[in-house]
């Protein structure tokens, strides 16, 4: 059974997001909402506006990450995660897909992003002059990220910004310059975080080459495993660490229940987690929160997740 304590889904106090962040090594966030949900299933205490402030402060930084999404990183991570994960790839054929091609891409995205703090797609389109639109400008920016020159930056009514990493961070990414380093620091936050765990888990999470995730974990030295906390019940969001963290999901979802929590096309829906195990699925509009259990669960066992669902999201 996978631990919740080192996911900490047990919720030990005094956490501030950023330790979070660095705790889980990274944080899934290519939806944003449910990335700040993620932090309110670790902590008793967080708001949305606390996640949202370390976000403005640089502490956590959007960016691709494992396996090539996005992700929140601790900024102080940022050098060895950048040298681990960080592929151009895709982004080069993404690009010639979008019909975005020349020799001056990098200081294309460069000149637009210099300067002008957080941009929507929309802002970066105009001042790009017709050389990319659409999807092409944020394959423009994966780019830019590959060299260590952009992230994202914090939503602007409701949409993503993107920012130069000179503008946001006072400096580029520089990626750990040595590797071995870099896979040790990865193995360690790993196997902390996901246990028990295995190197073909951390190839799947990380996007790595199963060769180098063994290397990883070579490096790395074995936590003890956490001790055992009271049982917890968690409404955790859609695409919770505790779900993506691992090769598989067949430890905690069973196969009959899984088409509930992965129909398709790309959908992946919040869960409820009671005691490591997924037992339903659960949405919300604004605050108001609807759960639907695969099988019966005890009265009343929800009322708290649902009213600290609430209290997370409400504004000041």
């Amino acid at each position: 059974m996978r631990s919740v304590e080192a996911q900490l889904l047990h919720r030990p106090p005094g956490l501030e997001a950023g330790e979070i962040v660095r705790r889980l090594t990274a944080v899934q966030a290519q939806d944003v909402p449910p990335a700040l949900l993620a932090f309110r299933a670790r902590s008793a205490t967080l708001t949305a506006a606390d996640v949202e402030a370390a976000w403005q402060a640089r502490e956590i930084v959007r960016t691709w990450g494992p396996r090539g999404t996005l992700h929140f990183v601790h900024a102080d991570d940022l050098p060895w995660i950048h040298a681990l994960t960080s592929r151009a790839t895709n982004t080069l054929r993404r690009l010639t897909e979008e019909g975005v091609t020349g020799d001056d891409l990098l200081p294309l995205i460069g000149r637009a992003l210099a300067g002008q703090g957080p941009l929507t797609k929309a802002e970066l389109e105009d001042r790009l002059a017709g050389r990319a639109r659409g999807q092409g400008v944020v394959h423009l920016v994966a780019l830019a990220a590959h060299h260590g020159l952009a992230v994202l930056g914090p939503m602007r009514g409701g949409k993503p910004t993107y920012v130069h990493t000179v503008d946001w961070l006072g400096a580029p990414v520089v990626p750990e310059p040595d590797r071995e380093r870099a896979l040790a620091e990865l193995g360690t936050r790993y196997r902390r975080a996901h246990h028990p765990a295995t190197p073909d888990d951390l190839a799947a999470w990380s996007g790595l080459p199963l060769g180098e995730a063994r290397t990883a974990w070579r490096l790395s030295a074995a936590h003890p495993p956490p001790p055992k906390e009271e049982p917890v019940a968690r409404l955790a969001p859609a695409f919770d660490e505790y779900l993506m963290g691992w090769r598989g999901s067949d430890q905690v979802l069973a196969a009959e229940h899984a088409r509930k929590v992965f129909p398709g096309g790309g959908v992946l829906r919040p869960f409820v987690l009671v005691d490591g195990v997924i037992r339903g699925v659960w949405g919300r509009e604004g605050t108001r929160v609807g759960v639907r259990p695969f099988d019966e669960l005890p009265e009343g066992l929800l009322d708290d997740e649902i009213a600290d669902v609430r209290r997370f999201l409400t504004r000041p």
